[in-house]
Formats: structure tokens, sequence, C-alpha cells
């Protein structure tokens, strides 16, 4: 399969790179750049833990002048990636939610009671869930620190342009809403709509799937579990 992978680096020539693996063509069109908050206020609190629910949180805090001082605490991640590189980073107390938003809150709430010490949330500029909402509605203390910001791009690449309006790609893969949303976009705004939704539409989970279904697309697929391994499953060989 010829097939267009959106998310931004360096996750997304990562993907692509296993895509070739299993014999598939990538083309690499990150829709999104991410950028670090270098001046991040962490505040002086004496945290209890730390929520993350993106890998680009860990990268941003790994060239914060204060990411030593939080290196002792425990982790709570959405997902397994985001475990691995809090690992990598050097926290050794990580536990994934292996799930979306919902999952993680859920896992924190197993593992935290109300009144307990504040949690630091390490998070975007730009959120589609509120964790931190559902936390503090749950009797919990969260402080939520905006650690990056991603950037959206104003138009598809010229070659992303030419595949597109040749119907010569088999599906392009969705990571997250912000970004099928940017897709949207930038497919309206070259008046190629209908060439940019023809393709098969491989998108991470429902909420990532809901604006290119409003937009008439009628190709989606949701992967079974909101993970990278579940939505290249289900790609055919």
């Amino acid at each position: 399969m010829r097939l267009l992978v959106t998310r931004p680096e360096p996750d997304g020539e990562r993907t692509a790179a296993t895509l070739r693996a299993r014999g598939h063509e990538a083309l690499v069109s990150p829709l999104l750049r991410v950028e670090a908050v270098p001046d991040a206020d962490l505040g002086a609190g004496s945290w209890a833990g730390l929520i993350v629910t993106s890998r680009n949180a860990i990268r941003a805090l790994a060239g914060h002048p204060r990411a030593h001082e939080l290196l002792g605490l425990p982790v709570f991640t959405v997902g397994r990636r985001t475990a691995e590189a809090a690992r990598e980073a050097g926290f050794a107390d990580t536990i994934s939610a292996d799930g979306d938003a919902q999952a993680l809150v859920r896992l924190v709430l197993t593992q935290r009671r109300a009144g307990g010490g504040p949690l630091l949330y390490l998070a975007g500029a730009d959120r589609t869930g509120d964790v931190a909402g559902a936390l503090t509605e749950a009797g919990l203390t969260v402080e939520t620190i905006v650690v990056y910001r991603a950037i959206m791009v104003k138009e598809l690449p010229m070659p992303v342009r030419v595949a597109l309006a040749a119907r010569e790609l088999d599906g392009v893969l969705h990571f997250s809403r912000r970004s099928a949303d940017v897709y949207l976009r930038c497919a309206r705004s070259a008046d190629m709509l209908e060439s940019a939704l023809a393709p098969l539409q491989y998108c991470l989970s429902p909420q990532v799937a809901e604006p290119l279904v409003a937009a008439g697309g009628e190709k989606v697929v949701i992967a079974p579990r909101p993970e990278e391994a579940a939505l290249l499953e289900l790609l055919r060989p």
C-alpha cells in the first residue's frame, strides 16, 4: 500500500520506517510542528506525581533546566509508548493506562486518593480531553503546565497534493484529532476535499475520526485500541 503519514516528527518518520519494513510505501507529511516551551514554569510545589498524555511532553521536559527535580516522581501515562519514552528519559516509576484520556483518568483515580499530594500535568497548549478537570472533580489536586505547543501547517506540500489528485494514495494515517482537522482544513483550502477523502482514512480512535466523518468521509477505519500497533494492524500487506 502507498500511505500518507501525517503525524509530527520524529514520530512520523519512525512510523514510516515501520511501514516500509512491512512492505508499504510511506510518504511523510507532518501537519503539526511540535515546539517545546523552554521557559515553562514548573512551580514550587512538592509534587506527588506526573501526568503525561504525549511523548512530546517528555521530549520537551528533557531540555528543561529543572527536569532533574522531577525524575524521582511516579509518572502516569496515557499509553505504553509514552511510558517507554518516560523510562528512556530517566523516570523509573511509570505506569501506563494503555488507552485514551478517560482510561488515564481511571488509572490515576485507582492509584491516588482525594486529598493526597498535588499532581503535575505536563500538557500541550491544545488539548482535546480535560484530564485535569475530570481529576479535579474527583477531588484530586492537579496543576496543568504547558510544556509544548503544536504549530499547524498552512497547506499540504505539493507532492502530497499531486498524489491525492492523482488518486495514488491507498490510505492516510491520522494519529490525533487536531492533525485530522488540519488535514481537512488544508484540503479545503486547496479545493481538493473529495480527493483528500478518497483514500482510506485510518484513525487512532473514534475521536480522531469524528471530523473526517463529519466532512463526508465514507472510508474511515478506526483502530480497535488507541495505539500505533493496533492502527498498523489494520493495514493489509
